[in-house]
């Protein structure tokens, strides 16, 4: 035990040395530091990452911070960060969400996201580079042009499920903001995007929704039960929509294969 221990504390000097002399690199010293940290002896981490992108208007911070209410309530240890451009005139908004058992930093380190929440598509591609090899993109079709596009800066996708498939990305996408519109309000989209990440999270959906039906315990009965039918549309929208990319993907293989 004592050999490990001691491997460990070496490891966490030569990663301070070597970052030292590079200032701007302190958020991912500390991430570098935190994963050394929390490695198990199975070498697995005890961090959930979750990026949530998207623009000013739709709840992306609102979300954000339900999904860390609910980590809270199971005694995780939560971080999370916002960057919000403009986020009530429509500007590109992101928000970090990290938990488990002990958290140093809020910062996600690209390439380490576990699930990319995105509730516009072309932010969801945008933050693409910070999903791990096998994450998962929740993203919402329901198209809303962000500032980078109109400003030049970025190109719309024509196609952005077929963009992700493309670099082998595992994408689970619909659109989350027809189903708010059909439910009677635009503003449930968080909630039914929340519904859509409840089965990919490390504890029972049931505990999100409780945390997402209490903000509204003080409003009508009406609002908690629209926000509990956009919960359930929003799952069961991601697992139609996952059968149907487990299914693609199948049926790939198999075209591979005879070829």
């Amino acid at each position: 035990m004592w050999q490990r221990r001691i491997a460990l504390v070496e490891k966490l000097r030569d990663i301070l040395l070597i970052h030292a002399a590079y200032p701007p690199c302190w958020p991912q010293r500390y991430i570098e530091v935190e994963r050394l940290y929390l490695m198990s002896e199975t070498g697995k981490f005890a961090t959930t990452n979750i990026l949530v992108v998207g623009t000013g208007g739709q709840g992306v911070m609102t979300a954000t911070e339900i999904l860390a209410e609910a980590a809270i309530a199971l005694g995780h240890d939560v971080k999370k960060t916002e960057v919000a451009g403009m986020a009530q005139r429509g500007g590109v908004v992101s928000s970090h969400l990290r938990f488990g058992k002990k958290v140093l930093s809020p910062q996600i380190s690209p390439g380490c996201a576990d699930v990319l929440l995105g509730f516009e598509a072309a932010e969801a591609m945008r933050w693409r580079h910070m999903l791990r090899p096998k994450g998962l993109v929740l993203m919402n079709l329901g198209r809303l042009v962000p500032p980078v596009v109109d400003l030049g800066m970025y190109d719309y996708p024509a196609d952005p499920v077929a963009e992700l498939h493309a670099v082998g990305t595992h994408v689970v996408a619909f659109d989350a903001s027809t189903i708010a519109i059909e439910l009677g309000d635009i503003r449930l989209g968080n909630t039914v995007m929340l519904g859509a990440i409840s089965d990919h999270l490390p504890f029972p959906a049931e505990i999100l929704e409780n945390c997402i039906l209490k903000r509204f315990a003080r409003k009508k009965p009406e609002i908690v039960e629209l926000n509990r039918r956009a919960f359930a549309a929003g799952r069961q929208a991601a697992e139609v929509a996952e059968a149907a990319e487990i299914a693609a993907e199948q049926a790939q293989i198999a075209r591979a294969s005879a070829a």
